[in-house]
């Protein structure tokens, strides 16, 4: 399996959406020394690499020089973005040779006032992924909603029927619509949380076997959902990353995903870990 690095290059989202952890933290974006110092570092690590924790990446103004960089050090680079700036920065990203998948969140369209219509919308979403198909770029359009603001999912779907008119083949998370084109669905899930229900400790989890996490101002969490930092295993911009994940938190939370016996409270108390505790 192919190890995972999520390089969250900004903070700062242009949309509040109500599924979304969000961040107390101070809004930052990555500067383009402090990207190649991290991806650097992620190298020996990952393959591919992921321009989020949170934060919407498009925002970044140097989102398409952090393509470069990532592209010089041999990442494939995976993106989420909730679909708004894909006409004003799509041709950006898909200049890049090192970009892999794009995944839009299209459920972000109904717990947001976008000042613009679901059909401009999800037109614009459309356009990029065929832009995206033909460079050979995937694209997934995400409705991560099930059980939750998911009223418009039967308008999208109609819309969607008649843009791809072709058959979809069902697949294990969704449908591949076309080739490199794929609609995925998901179920809402618990952003774990210091606050949130003790879930107990009997799960386990990918972070730090096959997946790291860094925050827009280097702090090493253990994977894509630490949202605050709470797994505060070090900093990469200060630190060496195989000192960071040898460390003895870092070692015991390995141990504890292995024997399926959790320690540390945050993971304790993730909603999406607990789907597979039993």
């Amino acid at each position: 399996m192919a190890k995972k690095a999520y390089l969250e290059i900004t903070n700062v989202c242009n949309l509040s959406c109500s599924f979304c952890h969000g961040t107390r933290r101070e809004p930052r974006f990555m500067t383009a020394h402090e990207f190649t110092k991290a991806a650097e570092k992620l190298r020996p690590f990952a393959d591919y690499l992921y321009f989020h924790l949170l934060g919407e990446p498009l925002l970044h103004p140097q989102v398409g020089e952090l393509l470069g960089i990532a592209d010089t050090l041999g990442f494939r680079v995976n993106l989420t973005t909730n679909g708004t700036l894909l006409r004003e920065k799509g041709d950006t990203i898909l200049s890049s040779a090192a970009l892999h998948k794009v995944s839009i969140s299209l459920h972000s369209y109904e717990v947001n006032s976008l000042g613009m219509s679901l059909d401009e919308y999800l037109d614009m979403c459309f356009e990029f992924c065929k832009k995206a198909q033909s460079k050979g770029v995937v694209a997934v359009m995400r409705l991560w909603n099930k059980g939750g603001a998911d009223s418009m999912n039967e308008k999208i779907l109609a819309k969607m029927h008649c843009q791809f008119i072709g058959e979809w083949k069902e697949i294990y998370s969704g449908y591949k619509i076309e080739e490199y084109i794929f609609l995925e669905w998901g179920e809402l899930f618990e952003w774990p949380d210091m606050n949130a229900p003790d879930f107990g400790a009997f799960h386990s989890c990918y972070g730090l076997r096959d997946q790291v996490g860094v925050l827009s101002d280097g702090t090493v969490v253990p994977c894509c959902l630490d949202a605050e930092g709470d797994i505060n295993l070090g900093n990469i911009f200060e630190e060496e990353l195989d000192d960071i994940l040898t460390s003895q938190r870092a070692e015991a939370l390995r141990e504890s995903f292995r024997t399926r016996n959790i320690t540390e409270p945050l993971c304790r108390r993730c909603g999406y870990a607990a789907r597979f505790r039993h």
